[in-house]
Formats: structure tokens, sequence, C-alpha cells
């Protein structure tokens, strides 16, 4: 960390003690100062991952609408998109450092710390939900764990909180139909974390690109098939451009969350009621994600259909068991690391009692459908 940086981030911290927080010298300083200084607003600074149009910034722009008016203003936050000060997968880096307060991301964007960043966003499948997942982390013992990663093991200087839970990840984007595991071998295919080992297990030559380089990644030929997250994402950079089969349902990426970074300094130099409101919107804004990307993402995927005439399919059994006995593979490699094993022995055991749960719980949703809407599943 520079000197300069250093000064920057102390001058902060001191005017948030002292000033928004409250110091004696403030203190009588702010008795003949006009009323109106002392009630400025506190600005952080946070930048995502993801360009401007995409609707991640929507739902970023959810969090921050919650946290301003929660806090009745004292706190307004300054959205930025990737690329504005950092690019989109050295957030991590810049929260830590102080260069941003804070960050809306996902953890696989800092794999390449440490591959046990995956286990928070796209571990291994076994047998749980994104849900699941997000359950694991805010009663599983997930949260902790995540801690001792960033803290103790990397010595991050951030608190990191899991937000909405994201629908499993389409296989993606290809221009030919792939139906067999021999269909996808030797593909050029973007994806991120440990996707990426997974996806070259079965034989793909992965590349692991920022959502805004996809699309002219396929137009220059670097990469001949790809997967981001889904379809409002993929339909507002183009995807239905350059490749015209699209695949839903897949085990490289079934759980993930949007990650919310913040500063340590900077957090914890804020009177505890505004912690607590960055805290907690979290959790709020995951609600209202949600319920935004439920709307989104299938209007987006039925015009994708209609208008930009992309073939939808489900993804293959074939490709679906070649990515679990892939993700075996892999398994049995990452628990060679102690900390990895004690990740996913966690996730192993909630997994097993909490889906057992879930899974005998749920009605056969596809039965209900097709009885409604028949025909349409088998298109």
């Amino acid at each position: 960390m520079t000197e300069t940086r250093e000064t920057a981030r102390h001058s902060r911290r001191s005017f948030l003690r002292t000033g928004a927080v409250g110091g004696s010298v403030a203190a009588v300083t702010a008795l003949a100062a006009p009323a109106v200084l002392a009630q400025s607003p506190i600005v952080m600074r946070m930048q995502t991952s993801w360009p401007a149009s995409d609707i991640w910034m929507d739902m970023a722009r959810e969090y921050t609408t919650r946290v301003e008016e929660m806090s009745g203003g004292r706190i307004t936050i300054d959205l930025l998109p990737a690329g504005a000060v950092v690019g989109a997968f050295q957030v991590m880096d810049a929260v830590a450092d102080g260069v941003i307060d804070a960050a809306h991301t996902v953890p696989v964007y800092w794999y390449g710390k440490s591959k046990a960043a995956s286990f928070f966003g796209t571990g291994p499948v076994f047998g749980g939900s994104a849900t699941t997942m997000l359950a694991w982390f805010y009663q599983g013992g997930g949260a902790e764990l995540y801690r001792e990663l960033t803290q103790d093991i990397l010595g991050l200087n951030v608190y990191g909180y899991m937000g909405m839970p994201m629908p499993a990840q389409p296989l993606g984007w290809f221009k030919n139909e792939v139906s067999t595991v021999a269909d996808v071998q030797g593909l050029k295919y973007r994806t991120v974390g440990l996707a990426a080992d997974l996806l070259q297990e079965m034989g793909m030559s992965v590349a692991q690109l920022p959502g805004g380089e996809i699309v002219p990644a396929m137009e220059r030929g670097v990469i001949d098939a790809f997967e981001f997250n889904n379809p409002s994402s993929d339909r507002r950079f183009g995807a239905q451009d350059v490749a015209k089969n699209y695949y839903l349902s897949s085990y490289h990426q079934a759980s993930e969350s949007f990650e919310f970074l913040f500063n340590r300094d900077f957090m914890d130099d804020l009177p505890a009621d505004l912690q607590a409101i960055l805290k907690y919107a979290v959790e709020a804004s995951a609600t209202s994600n949600l319920a935004l990307a439920m709307s989104e993402y299938s209007k987006d995927l039925a015009e994708l259909q209609s208008e930009g005439g992309v073939t939808v399919r489900r993804t293959s059994q074939d490709i679906l068991a070649a990515q679990l006995q892939a993700w075996d593979t892999l398994i049995a490699d990452l628990e060679t690391d102690p900390f990895n094993k004690k990740v996913m022995d966690s996730q192993r055991a909630w997994t097993e009692r909490v889906a057992y749960y879930e899974l005998m719980n749920s009605a056969d949703l596809g039965l209900a459908y097709e009885h409604y809407f028949p025909g349409k599943l088998s298109m």
C-alpha cells in the first residue's frame, strides 16, 4: 500500500471518528458550525464488477436505494460500474486496500487468490440449490469459514456478506447443437472459478473473462462457446448475436450468490446503526433482487426465443452426468488442502440434512406445470 493511500485512509478514518461519530474537538466545533454541515452524509464509494448496462447494476441500485432510505440520507452511495476505478476482477484488492469503500461482485472473481473462494459462490454440487448454500452461509457455519479465509488466511482487510441466491446458471451459448460430452470437448469456452477446472476436466479449453469481454472474444474467435449467468445479462450484452443455441440447466455453477464487500476500516469507523444498515440491507436486497430476477430473466428468455431466433434446450443427461463425475475428480484433488476439506465437509453435512428436507418436501412442480401448460416443457 502506498504512503499516499495510507494517508488518505487515515484522514478518512479520522474524519469519521471525529466528525461523523463525534469527538471532543468536533463536538466543540459543531456548536459554531451551520447545522447543514453537521448533517452532511457519509459518501460510500462502491464499485461493481458489472458493465453499466447489465441488469446486475439494477440489482446493485436496489441495494443502494435501501441503504440511503434506511439511513435517512446519512449514507449516500457513489455506485460505479466495472472499470470505473479498477477492473471487474480487481475489486477485492481495491476494497481491501481502501481504494474503494465497497464492492458488489461474486467470490469467483478473486478465485486467483485462493480456489477456496469458489466454495462461497460456485463450488461442488452436493444436491443443494443456491438457496441451500445461502442458508449454509448464514446458519451453517459458512460466514465464519469465509471470515477465516479472507481475514486469517489471506489477510484481507474486508468484511463480506452474501446476497441474492442466483438461479442455477445455464450451460450457456453454443454455435452448434451439443448433446454429448464429445460435442463439447475441444471447445474454447468462457467461465470462471472452479467451473473452469471442471470443464477443463471434461476436455474443454477455458478462458476466464469478465462479462463485458465475452461477445468481443466470440467475434474474434478467442472463444467459441460461453456462459455468463442469466438470460437478461446475456441478452443485454448481445449473446444472441454471436450464438443461437442456448442450454439451460447445469452443475458447473449451481449455487452462486452476490458478494458485498466492505473495507474493514471504513465499516468499523461508522456508528453501529449505520454498520447494521449496510449489513442487513444485503438481506433486504436479496429479496428484491430475486423478485426482479424472476421477472426479467423469464421475460428475456421468452424474447430471446421470439425475437432473437434462439433455440432454448435443457442440457443433456449425458453432459450433466459427466459434470458430476468431473466434480468427483476435482473434489478429491481439492481435499488435499486442509481448509478446502474443512469447508467441503461443512457443506456436505449441511446439504445432506437440509437438501433432504427440501427435496422430500418439494412437490413435482414440473408435473403441475405440464398439467396447466401442456407441451411447453417438451418443446
